[in-house]
């Protein structure tokens, strides 16, 4: 999801490259059932959601159910559900009775009936009501968007990442545990349309002018990808021959935007292609591609991307790269469909690993740039963006208490990536890198350390300390050297020991080396500059240089 807070600070801060330490926060009961894999969630595994809920835009009010099938898979006790106040449990029913809830904070925690034996499957159905939370400033700070269209009609969406979906309806809020699969009913005043995940099964006529539309995904979905949005909508769609077969392409605008997404959406079937190109198949063939336009500015909702950027170029019509390559393509489109791939396909157990879905989906970026403009133009890109870095305090964040990492999972994320593309130094390689985690992480969720370690056996490389020092350190690595009697000194300074990440350097106009230098140790390196000046670090390498004088 794009929550590119850093469009809002300062640019002196914004183009900042020193780190700051900032004071440890303290954490709560409330983070650790938020954030954690609780006894009362790990014996249990959500097989599917079946959720109902209907939507009253005159009082912003919502009222539903929520039927949760899941699989035994250890010795069963109480569950934790999780929803958010001032949403309120009307009761939990499993097998015609009606259990105890027991609440705490947004969690609540119920017994059933009777003790459950292992590999078991069972249901149970929470029926709620109430207000949800309003999102103040969604996508960023999120929950239930009620607004107005151009036209001053109703238009209602979900923005929830981040905040969890049981900011709107009760389930399993962990992303560690993702259903099978998804029904989804949603029930709207018959004057407005309602588009969720997956695929549309139909619409039923109800009573007081109401309209439910139901919605199938048949692939596993993560919690905060399941989606809302009803409003003034008009359809129109598409399809493509892709990696795995025919793929369609289903878009959902406000009528008066209709001929305007009609051109701005020819950028999806280019993107998608190369995509697929780099990633493999589109991971969701059987529930289709979907743009969906929002109230707000984006959002990764799994086969239905929230849509917002105003059928412009560019991140609301400027590039955050600052070099103009941006500005050929929507930032939302691309963006947000990449996390198709990473954030959808590939899922991360826990928030603290978010670069995983938002450095690659950065990246992704600059590859759609050099699919369209060429490699150069695509390197250009990503370096540019460097200037947005902040190395404020470590891309990984705390685990177990719903904490993410630095905002620079975005632009630091993609340039680490980038760094290691140097590293490989193999361009069909690293495709097949790329194409090879889609394969061996699709529909699953994973760590940090997973990815990781599968990126570094694939590069037949021992990458531990390069991750150690750039996701969980937050000073980049600093080449230090020095010029003198024909000779160059070189060592990294960095924050991990053992720190030895090759690196490209040049030497004069038309000679490049491959140097490796280590943390505890100067090395020594014979040259012949045409100038000193030529002595330069190859820019796609994310580090810093400075000269020591002798």
């Amino acid at each position: 999801m794009n929550q590119k807070r850093l469009l809002l600070l300062a640019p002196f801060l914004l183009g900042s490259a020193v780190s700051a330490t900032a004071q440890e926060p303290r954490f709560s009961r409330a983070d650790t059932l938020r954030g954690s894999v609780t006894p009362e969630r790990a014996w249990w595994d959500v097989v599917h959601y079946d959720l109902s809920v209907r939507v009253n835009p005159s009082d912003s009010s919502i009222v539903g159910s929520n039927t949760i099938r899941y699989q035994v898979t250890g010795p069963s006790g109480e569950m934790q559900i999780d929803l958010m106040a001032p949403l309120q449990v009307d009761s939990v029913v499993q097998e015609g009775v009606r259990l105890p809830v027991r609440l705490d904070g947004d969690a609540f925690f119920i017994q059933p009936e009777s003790p459950h034996d292992p590999s078991t499957s069972h249901e149970l159905t929470v029926y709620y009501h109430g207000r949800p939370r309003v999102a103040a400033n969604p996508p960023w700070d999120g929950g239930f968007v009620w607004a107005r269209d151009p036209q001053r009609k109703p238009w209602v969406a979900t923005a929830n990442q981040g905040i969890g979906a049981s900011a709107w309806w009760p389930n399993k809020d962990h992303q560690s545990d993702e259903p099978d699969s998804l029904r989804i009913r949603v029930t709207v005043p018959s004057s407005m349309v309602e588009v969720s995940n997956g695929r549309l099964q139909g619409a039923e006529r109800g009573d007081a002018g109401t309209t439910t539309y139901e919605w199938t995904v048949s692939n596993r979905i993560n919690n905060y990808g399941v989606t809302i949005n009803a409003g003034n909508y008009v359809h129109f769609g598409e399809s493509m021959d892709g990696e795995a077969g025919t793929l369609d392409l289903d878009y959902w605008v406000l009528e008066p935007h209709l001929v305007q997404a009609r051109t701005q959406f020819l950028q999806v079937k280019p993107m998608l292609a190369c995509f697929e190109g780099w990633f493999g198949p589109y991971p969701f063939y059987e529930d289709g591609y979907k743009l969906v336009e929002a109230p707000y500015l984006g959002m990764e909702h799994q086969s239905a991307v929230a849509y917002g950027n105003r059928f412009q170029n560019g991140y609301l019509g400027s590039d955050l790269s600052g070099t103009g390559r941006g500005l050929s393509w929507d930032y939302i489109i691309i963006h947000e469909s990449a996390h198709e791939w990473f954030g959808n396909s590939i899922t991360t157990a826990d928030v603290a690993d978010l670069w995983v879905h938002e450095g690659f989906a950065d990246y992704a970026e600059s590859l759609y740039v050099e699919c369209t403009q060429g490699k150069a133009a695509g390197a250009e890109y990503v370096v540019g963006s460097r200037a947005r870095i902040r190395n404020d305090r470590p891309v990984i964040g705390r685990y177990g208490v719903n904490r993410r990492g630095s905002d620079d999972m975005y632009f630091k994320g993609a340039n680490i990536l980038h760094t290691l593309r140097q590293i490989v130094d193999d361009d069909g390689r690293w495709r097949s890198m790329l194409r090879g985690m889609n394969e061996t992480f699709r529909h699953k969720t994973v760590t940090s350390r997973e990815v990781e370690d599968y990126l570094g056996q694939a590069a037949g490389k021992d990458l531990s300390h390069f991750f150690d020092q750039y996701l969980r350190i937050a000073q980049i690595p600093t080449l230090e050297y020095s010029l003198n009697d024909g000779t160059v000194r070189y060592r990294w300074l960095a924050g991990v020991e053992g720190f030895d990440m090759p690196v490209k350097i040049t030497l004069s106009r038309d000679r490049t080396v491959w140097i490796s230098p280590e943390t505890d140790a100067w090395k020594t390196l014979p040259l012949e500059l045409d100038a000193p000046d030529n002595f330069r670090v190859d820019e796609n390498f994310y580090v810093r240089t400075t000269e020591v004088k002798e």
